[in-house]
């Protein structure tokens, strides 16, 4: 990245941090420049005491103890205001940069839960995870010195000023000591510019392969190949380490050429001005003066060394926010609300991804079930029922309105999906259940356990209700969560229920006892299943055959089973799978 476009980044990122947080950002700014006036008035202040009350008291050889006490309580009068400003500009900063961070975590997290699943299939947690953590670390770092480094500025401007004002000659001392301070940061921007953004993109990429390690660890283990692993993810961190050591060899020049500088700056003032002083154009006041400005440059300097050298990695780290912000995708909502009562689904001419021209209907009250071959598209109308996915092409409705055109609490509290492989968070199993939706008491989680077939295991666990389960529901089987998961969806009462394959790892009696207490539950929801087994199918009202990316035929179990040579032998196919 050239120094040009770094410095047009980074000032777009500097607005940015001002136009989100002002009043912090002020608060630290206001203390910032509090300590620049006053460290500009020390000199002075300092000058006028050498010249004026130390210089003639050693002339004299007697100490006038009013003067220096008269000094000495300037002086400190100075330091407690100097405290005050360092204090307010270091508490902006924390503030501004913590405000910062947990800002743009929310609007990550938001962004991330408002992109649809095709989105997340093409970015790998791992990244996900490293944009919200390192990436907004980096972004926000600026922040934490952003008000001394401006205020800084004003101070080199004041003392530039200051020198002029003491003499010409310091001031040109000033004119070269400061362009050289630019020159050294846009030599260190061009180098290590580019290896920031490559080393923000390794720790992504770290990320993803520990997340892919920790969630694969079954199968790691299983297969034998944790060194394999192991190897995968030490040649990308021992990548990530080459990148980041490069960038500390270009900082261990950079570093101590702007720590040297003010100190360059200071000798040349102290010579030159003591060529100026014995050609008795200044006195000794000014040049102590002068001195001491160039002596107060060193922490100034160092504050807009760190701010430079954390603006390439700060962009770098914007950038991978601003793309995950600037994500689009994200199912549009509409503004219309659905009556309580009974609810109705139909598909009319939809088309997505291979699917072409699927029209049927979830009649109130009644089990349809999606049956079709693999790759057939089952579970993506079911994707498509439950709003993760739109179709390209024809519509869905529920009782005559466009789902698109309903809000999305409406469309949450009529239609609830429960997938093949269902998400239990690490959390208790009310918690689980609930998910702090209003309105679920501990008679409906109970009533929802019963219908799901999951009030018996529930019980059973050591603190009932109140029982954590751990990280993605490790102390269930697989039936169990699935049926963990059928509750939390049946706790919201939903009046449409889309079950993807949601039973598939409980048995067949099982399976008949939980759709036998779906049909006696008051309220009884419409139901659409993806169903692959034959106990399962016959238990629905309604069967829509899909083949050859359309539906084939919709009729009842016995109808298909009679008309449909295809639905026959796919299910006998099933039948001769669940027997081996």
């Amino acid at each position: 990245m050239r120094t040009r476009d770094l410095l047009g980044s980074g000032t777009r990122l500097t607005v940015q941090i001002i136009r989100r947080e002002p009043r912090l950002f002020l608060v630290s700014l206001g203390g910032a420049c509090l300590v620049v006036a006053l460290s500009i008035g020390s000199a002075f202040v300092i000058g006028a005491i050498v010249a004026d009350v130390v210089a003639p008291m050693l002339d004299r050889r007697e100490v006038d103890a009013t003067l220096l006490a008269g000094a000495a309580a300037a002086l400190v009068v100075l330091s407690l205001l100097k405290v005050v400003g360092i204090f307010s500009r270091r508490l902006g900063a924390v503030y501004l940069q913590q405000s910062l961070q947990a800002r743009q975590r929310k609007e990550i997290v938001r962004r991330y839960l408002s992109l649809p699943p095709a989105w997340h299939r093409d970015n790998p947690t791992g990244t996900l995870l490293s944009t919200a953590s390192s990436d907004v670390d980096a972004s926000s770092s600026p922040a934490g010195s952003l008000a001394y480094a401006v205020a800084t500025v004003l101070l080199l401007v004041g003392a530039l000023v200051a020198l002029f004002a003491v003499d010409w000659t310091l001031g040109l001392v000033g004119l070269v000591i400061f362009p050289t301070l630019l020159a050294v940061f846009a030599t260190y921007s061009r180098r290590v510019a580019p290896r920031f953004k490559h080393s923000q993109g390794l720790r992504a990429q770290a990320s993803a392969l520990a997340h892919e390690s920790f969630d694969g660890a079954l199968t790691v283990k299983v297969m034998g190949r944790e060194e394999h692993q192991t190897r995968r993810f030490a040649a990308t961190i021992a990548e990530l380490r080459e990148g980041l050591i490069s960038i500390g060899r270009s900082r261990a020049w950079h570093d101590p050429v702007i720590d040297t500088l003010p100190n360059v700056g200071t000798i040349a003032v102290l010579v030159v001005g003591a060529w100026r002083c014995q050609q008795g154009v200044i006195d000794l006041s000014d040049l102590t003066t002068a001195a001491f400005l160039f002596a107060l440059l060193d922490m100034p300097i160092r504050a807009i060394g760190w701010l430079l050298s954390a603006m390439p990695r700060a962009v770098a780290g914007w950038d991978r926010v601003a793309k995950v912000l600037a994500a689009t995708g994200e199912m549009p909502y509409g503004t219309v609300g659905v009556h309580g009562g009974a609810a109705e689904m139909s598909f009319r001419q939809v088309c997505v991804r291979s699917l072409r021209e699927v029209s049927f209907r979830v009649p109130p009250g009644r089990v349809v079930a999606l049956v079709g071959p693999t790759g057939a598209g089952k579970s993506t109308l079911a994707a498509v029922a439950g709003r993760l996915l739109d179709p390209e092409s024809g519509s869905v409705t529920l009782n005559g309105v466009d789902a698109r055109e309903l809000t999305a609490e409406a469309f949450a509290a009529t239609v609830a999906l429960v997938p093949q492989v269902p998400f239990i968070f690490a959390d208790t199993v009310r918690a689980n259940l609930t998910l702090e939706r209003p309105g679920i008491d501990d008679a409906a989680i109970w009533e929802s356990l019963g219908v799901a077939q999951a009030d018996g295991f529930v019980r059973e666990l050591a603190d009932g209700l109140e029982t954590k389960l751990g990280e993605r529901g490790v102390m269930l089987s697989g039936g169990q969560r699935q049926r963990l998961a059928l509750a939390r969806a049946l706790a919201g009462r939903p009046r449409l229920l889309v079950l993807d394959d949601a039973t598939s790892a409980v048995d067949a009696v099982v399976e008949a006892a939980i759709i036998a207490g779906l049909r006696s539950r008051s309220g009884q929801p419409a139901m659409l299943v993806v169903a692959t087994r034959r106990s399962t199918v016959a238990l629905a009202d309604e069967v829509v055959y899909l083949d050859g990316a359309t539906v084939a035929a919709v009729g009842s179990h016995r109808e298909l089973m009679l008309t449909e040579p295809g639905y026959r032998d796919l299910l006998a196919a099933n039948d001769r799978r669940v027997r081996a």
